[in-house]
């Protein structure tokens, strides 16, 4: 996020066009810019990551169900242009929820402070744990782990779950579904809501369909988490390519009023 005369800056330095030409130019343009919201500090990166899965009507979805239609109404071959109508439920891809997804009166999409949504990200890897039990749930004990070994969270941290679950999204494994259809796979324990708020995390980030691990029944950490005014990403992808601290998150969430979440461009400033 940028403050006051930060635009300014910006273009003095870099063109629009060659922002990206160089990855040491970009590095050495932001590094001596302000970032301002969840951590007041300065930033660099070499290079962007992107947490974003290619969403098409086939991609696996919660209920099973497709949950984006494309119509075609325009075409270069006939109109000279293409224009798309699209039909797309908030909760598809990957994508944003809000505080109002979970609550009764929670900030809806337009309400979310944009500086809440650029905040450094903390990698938890529990790939391994999630290898063994599909069920597998984050708890207080891998955050105090995680601090362990690369300090306290940052205040304001989105806080992600790295469980490997990315690698299967073109295959049945990633609903992972028995034969009863319950879903099996991981995802935040309830407890680590009040851990999270108490640390002063933004926002938290899972690569699976959920925030809440596959077979939860009451949604427990949605309910403490985005009713406790915080957000969350799902069904991120290359998590496993970014460091366990120092990558920055950027959540490109709707800016849509009264929405309860939608598809994101999620992006890691690494």
């Amino acid at each position: 996020m940028c403050v006051p005369g930060c635009q300014e800056a910006v273009a003095r330095q870099l063109s629009r066009r060659s922002l990206f030409k160089s990855a040491a130019a970009t590095a050495a343009a932001f590094s001596a810019l302000p970032v301002a919201g969840a951590f007041a500090t300065t930033t660099s990166f070499s290079k962007v990551v992107d947490l974003t899965h290619v969403l098409d009507p086939s991609f696996p979805t919660f209920f099973g169900k497709p949950q984006l239609e494309i119509r075609k109404l325009f075409s270069f071959e006939k109109d000279g242009f293409n224009l798309n109508e699209w039909v797309v439920n908030e909760h598809t891809g990957t994508h944003l929820d809000t505080p109002f997804h979970f609550s009764k009166d929670g900030p809806s999409a337009e309400q979310l402070p944009i500086d809440t949504l650029v905040v450094p990200l903390a990698v938890i890897d529990v790939s391994a744990k999630a290898t063994a039990n599909p069920d597998y749930q984050l708890t207080a004990e891998d955050i105090a782990a995680y601090e362990a070994a690369n300090g306290k969270l940052p205040p304001g941290a989105a806080v992600a779950l790295y469980s490997g679950w990315d690698k299967l999204v073109a295959t049945d494994k990633f609903r992972n579904a028995d034969a009863a259809g319950t879903l099996h796979f991981p995802g935040f324990h309830p407890d680590v809501a009040a851990v999270l708020i108490e640390k002063g995390a933004s926002g938290v980030v899972v690569d699976t369909l959920s925030l809440d691990y596959g077979a939860s029944k009451d949604f427990a950490f949605h309910y403490k988490w985005l009713g406790s005014g915080h957000w969350g990403v799902e069904a991120a992808s290359n998590l496993g390519t970014l460091p366990a601290k120092g990558a920055t998150l950027v959540v490109g969430g709707p800016k849509i009023k009264g929405a309860s979440g939608g598809p994101s461009r999620v992006l890691a400033l690494v």
